[in-house]
């Protein structure tokens, strides 16, 4: 019995003493690690300091224009382009330059090839706005690094990665007082905040990463940048999901820097505000819609009592005279948006299909006198490979007569097209906000969008109590809304033309410069001139 005590003591001991060399083998090696760590972080925080301390002389010794005043600069690395996103750049340029006088305003772009006299003469023809002061253009080289098709995998990653080397580029050239990021970089905020060490604002038009696309992954839905090959297969489904939730974790850490948030709709604002988890910075601040040239015509339910309306019209032939009741005899129903594949063209066709068989056979002002108008520009091959198919399907359909497709029409032509339709047609599943939908509603269309995004928060809503559009989300719902709209009284249509005609006085020019300029009011007293 002794020995076997002493036996089980002996192994006991011997365990014991290899649990004791085990822990210190690791600790050994575990030190070293620790070590090592410390010295590699207070490195990199005396290379942060440094480099922090070097761009801070830059802005010490900053010449040119802006001289020593303050400067508050613009990310917008597409600014001579001519969408609503540069819209947004160049009113808030002139509000803030109307309101700060004494401050110097920049603008950092990729565009080659122009000078900025071009790119402000571009903005003025486009948009008709004209700035009060000179500004400084800083024009960066590596643009290439923010566009999709250099990353055919990994894209949204890519992208991110790309602005952080070309806000690099940007903070390099120019240190400003305070940072703007108007195009939706959000990964360059830390960069100019922390080791700019300045002032950072976002105005976010789309987030870049929202759950919405998460949800399309998980459910497996080829929509989107979603590939078939990833759509039908769960492990590659599921690699993808995780993929973007850490993206989500990265650019909500990222947007978190910023001092300052604005966003353009509702829609986008629960998703930032999700991400970014910043809601005592963050507001809406509606983007400028070019609304004024559209309520400046008359409006009226009958085009041809109106001499003006008729000269309109009378180029595309869509107002063919009077039927029984007051009303029109054609009607037309116009969508305008690019040929890409998210404004959901196949869904229009489809609806208006059915909306065909619900008139048939009810003669002469039923289904003759309706047709589909697709206005819209094509950015590439694929954009007119889309088109082509979309025409194939409304041969398919046996409707290729009834529906005309304008491609790349100019603004005049466009505006002849809208003020003369009766229905305004929008299909985008979450728009975030929707600039052509607001067009629709000031040219004096019934209009009828998608059920979601800014559409339905923030556009199609009642105005006064009384009824502005209509909104639907299916084949069916569309042909039923367009049936409704059809046959309301012509006194009907006019009186929610009219209502929706004083709802988008919220999204014009002057709006936007009161809200942007309540927004960025603390941000500029910062500011020291």
């Amino acid at each position: 019995m002794e020995g076997h005590n002493q036996h089980h003591h002996d192994h006991s001991h011997h365990f014991s003493m290899c649990s004791c060399d085990i822990i210190r083998l690791l600790w050994s090696l575990l030190l070293p690690c620790i070590y090592l760590s410390l010295v590699l972080s207070l490195l990199l925080g005396l290379l942060v300091l440094g480099v922090r301390a070097w761009l801070q002389g830059r802005r010490g010794a900053r010449g040119g224009p802006e001289g020593h005043r303050p400067t508050v600069a613009f990310f917008h690395p597409y600014c001579n382009g001519g969408g609503g996103g540069e819209r947004v750049l160049w009113c808030a340029l002139r509000a803030l330059q109307n309101r700060y006088p004494s401050v110097a305003f920049a603008v950092y772009t990729g565009d080659q090839g122009v000078t900025g006299e071009q790119i402000l003469e571009g903005a003025r023809q486009r948009f008709n706005i004209v700035l009060p002061r000179p500004i400084t253009f800083v024009f960066l080289s590596h643009r290439t690094l923010v566009e999709a098709g250099s990353y055919p995998h990994f894209t949204l990653l890519g992208q991110s990665l790309g602005s952080v080397f070309l806000g690099w580029e940007a903070l390099t050239s120019l240190v400003p007082d305070v940072y703007v990021d108007s195009m939706g970089y959000a990964f360059t905020l830390p960069l100019f905040r922390y080791l700019g060490a300045c002032t950072v604002a976002s105005y976010v038009h789309y987030p870049t990463v929202s759950t919405d696309m998460l949800s399309v992954v998980r459910n497996r839905n080829p929509r989107f940048n979603n590939a078939d090959y990833i759509s039908a297969n769960p492990v590659l489904s599921a690699v993808k999901v995780l993929y973007y939730c850490l993206f989500a974790l990265l650019y909500g850490l990222a947007g978190g820097c910023s001092h300052l948030v604005m966003v353009n709709s509702t829609w986008t604002l629960g998703h930032i505000l999700a991400l970014w988890r910043a809601p005592d910075r963050t507001s809406v601040v509606y983007p400028p819609c070019d609304v004024r040239s559209f309520l400046d015509l008359p409006l009226e339910e009958e085009p041809e009592e109106e001499e003006g309306w008729e000269e309109l019209g009378q180029e595309i032939g869509s107002v063919a005279g009077r039927g029984e009741g007051g009303d029109r005899k054609c009607h037309s129903i116009v969508s305008v948006g690019q040929f890409r594949p998210e404004k959901d063209h196949q869904l229009q066709i489809r609806a208006f299909r059915k909306l065909l068989d619900r008139k048939e056979g009810e003669g002469p002002g039923g289904r003759e006198s309706l047709r589909l108008v697709l206005i819209g520009g094509c950015r590439n091959q694929d954009d007119e490979d889309r088109v082509l198919m979309l025409r194939g399907l409304c041969m398919e359909l046996g409707m290729a007569d009834r529906v005309e497709f304008r491609l790349n029409v100019p603004y005049e032509e466009l505006q002849k097209e809208l003020v003369s339709a009766t229905i305004g047609l929008h299909t985008m599943w979450n728009e975030h906000f929707g600039i052509g939908v607001v067009e629709c509603m000031a040219a004096g269309t019934i209009i009828l969008a998608h059920r979601s995004g800014g559409p339905m928060l923030d556009i199609v809503v009642p105005y006064h109590g009384a009824q502005t559009g209509f909104l639907a989300d299916s084949d069916d719902n569309y042909a039923a809304a367009m049936e409704t709209i059809l046959a309301l009284p012509a006194a009907e249509r006019l009186e929610m033309r009219r209502n929706a005609r004083l709802s988008v006085e919220r999204f014009s020019d002057r709006e936007f410069e009161s809200c942007f300029l309540s927004a960025t009011e603390s941000l500029m007293a910062r500011l020291r001139p």
